[in-house]
């Protein structure tokens, strides 16, 4: 039978006793907005921004700016706090070699999101944070099956504790585009690395 992470995320929300810290590995300031605005009422907020995926370095940046807009705003009652982050595209390109033409969805995919989440629980260990998530599962075409599962793996490997999730669940991926436009938030029209480039000319 398949997980509903969206309700096993519920319940463990639900037997918190007080306000832990949580590492949220972020991907981009739209799909961040509905992410943060579920947990902050829960969670005291720490974003990640490590995505080496992200191609090219100007994209990278210009994600990463949007941030200071989301933070600022009206939306979130909490002070999420940015952790720094390294860009090191060599990283993904060593992670995503002989697979450059995986198609999207693929086995490329999959070693992205263990790289990211594998370096997120590593910092989430490394500054004492009580969890770790990632904003990935609330987009519609990313398999929140498989990041669970690599979640959990690198729960395993750091000892620091995965919130499952799957924030397009409860109408997430909306709310994110809602937020997005209320905002001004640059919506970016690829996912991040040269080979999901797909822009029309």
């Amino acid at each position: 039978m398949k997980k509903n992470y969206q309700h096993i995320m519920e319940s463990e929300i639900n037997g918190l006793n007080g306000k832990p810290t949580l590492l949220l590995q972020c991907c981009c300031a739209p799909c961040s907005s509905a992410v943060l605005e579920r947990l902050q009422d829960y969670f005291n907020l720490k974003i990640y921004f490590y995505n080496p995926n992200i191609y090219p370095e100007e994209e990278y940046k210009k994600r990463f700016s949007e941030f200071d807009k989301l933070l600022s705003s009206e939306v979130l009652n909490a002070n999420a706090q940015i952790i720094p982050s390294v860009y090191e595209p060599e990283k993904f390109y060593e992670a995503a070699k002989g697979f450059e033409d995986e198609k999207e969805g693929g086995a490329r995919c999959k070693k992205c999101f263990i790289l990211r989440l594998s370096e997120t629980a590593r910092k989430a260990k490394e500054i004492g944070a009580d969890y770790f998530c990632t904003t990935l599962t609330v987009s519609p075409h990313k398999n929140a099956e498989l990041i669970n599962k690599i979640g959990l793996q690198a729960e395993k490997e750091y000892g620091v504790k995965y919130l499952v999730s799957d924030f397009k669940k409860k109408e997430g991926y909306k709310r994110s585009t809602e937020l997005s436009n209320k905002l001004g938030l640059y919506r970016q029209n690829y996912c991040g690395c040269k080979y999901s480039i797909w822009f029309d000319k």
